[in-house]
């Protein structure tokens, strides 16, 4: 059962009983002014039992409300600028690159609370695409070692292309380097070579 009809079947008892004891006394009872219980039963004669039914309200409209277009311009500024506040929105706004608009501080702020983008953080998120979600601290991961117990066991080896040098006949220029894994020793050697070594 709504709220609707709840509120339809109050007025239909108030109406039972203002026919059985008196208009006054059933206004008393029901806590509601004698005035409105009138202007419910002019409804009741013209349109029927259905008229106590709550009528849906239209949407008040505001003279002072930005029009669609402006709250549209004031919207993608501040997405495409997500670190800036109402104040400086509205200040660039009002430049002459950005339209003019002659927007307050105050009305981008509540054209942006409208959209759910008041706060510098929840226009970020929306840039980012997404609010991210909490994840739990995870375990750091094992540090990659390699071990050796006396020098020259474990060698490492990796090869670098340098460069070709114009004065070298189009020779290529490689750099070898070798480290010793137990002692940390390094060792390198620029090599010239007519193709790869």
């Amino acid at each position: 059962m709504s709220q609707d009809d709840v509120l339809f079947g109050y007025r239909l008892q108030l109406f039972d009983l203002a026919g059985r004891i008196g208009v006054s006394a059933a206004c008393r009872v029901f806590g509601v002014h004698r005035s409105t219980y009138y202007v419910w039963r002019r409804r009741v004669a013209r349109q029927g039992l259905d008229a106590l039914r709550p009528r849906e309200r239209r949407r008040p409209q505001m003279p002072n409300q930005l029009s669609k277009v402006v709250e549209e311009r004031i919207v993608a500024f501040a997405l495409g600028h997500p670190g800036l506040g109402p104040r400086r929105i509205a200040a660039e706004l009002a430049r002459e690159r950005w339209g003019a608009l002659s927007v307050s501080a105050n009305g981008v702020w509540r054209c942006l609370r409208r959209h759910g983008l008041s706060t510098r953080a929840k226009r970020l998120a929306l840039v980012a695409g997404y609010a991210a979600a909490y994840e739990p601290p995870r375990e750091p991961e094992p540090e990659r070692h390699v071990e050796a117990r006396r020098p020259g066991e474990l060698v490492g080896f990796d090869c670098f292309f340098v460069g070709r040098l114009h004065d070298m006949d189009g020779r290529t220029i490689w750099q070898l380097t070798a480290i010793d894994v137990c002692s940390s020793y390094a060792w390198a050697d620029l090599v010239s070579c007519p193709r790869q070594p």
